[in-house]
């Protein structure tokens, strides 16, 4: 299932049993709260693929409270996927105010949309502080000394967090 440098020894067969145990009821829960089956079975199967790459040593406690720890971890997966959702709506609403000679060809929609969606995910790795400045240092266009006035820090702290927000990049690239 998963290499041993993956997981530590043993949790493979919790996760196994965790699936096997609340699945069904994981399934149900998510198509609760997105009225689609469909949706519940990707959002559920997302949900014990991200316990099962997840390289920290999980304790007895999260097995202890098995439908705390997937309802913890299914709602970080709902929130990633209503993220995502609302991306694409708001390219779709871009797309929709262009001259129709200037949309680009579905397959360069679709690329579009999986690049916007790993700079979102890429986004969503980096401390808060590191994305806010990396954003108006991006999107705003401020140099680095208004950033500092803005966030009200020091000018190198501004150059630390770019470099920050730029090796992730880097490393998402790669």
């Amino acid at each position: 299932m998963a290499t041993p440098d993956i997981l530590p020894s043993g949790t493979t067969d919790n996760i196994a049993t965790l699936y096997g145990d609340h699945h069904g009821w994981l399934q149900g829960w998510l198509r609760k709260k997105l009225g689609n089956a469909s949706d519940a079975a990707d959002l559920a199967q997302d949900t014990f693929m991200r316990i099962l790459l997840a390289k920290q040593r999980r304790d007895d406690t999260c097995l202890r409270a098995p439908r705390a720890y997937l309802t913890t971890v299914a709602s970080r997966v709902l929130l990633n996927h209503y993220r995502r959702l609302s991306l694409e709506r708001a390219y779709l609403d871009a797309l929709a105010l262009m001259p129709q000679l200037q949309v680009p060809a579905p397959e360069e929609r679709l690329m579009i949309l999986e690049t916007l969606h790993e700079i979102d995910t890429m986004l969503d790795i980096l401390p808060p502080k590191v994305r806010t400045t990396f954003l108006l240092a991006q999107f705003e266009g401020l140099s680095y000394a208004d950033i500092a006035v803005r966030l009200d820090i020091n000018i190198r702290t501004v150059k630390r967090y770019m470099a920050q927000a730029f090796e992730e990049c880097i490393v998402l690239m790669a």
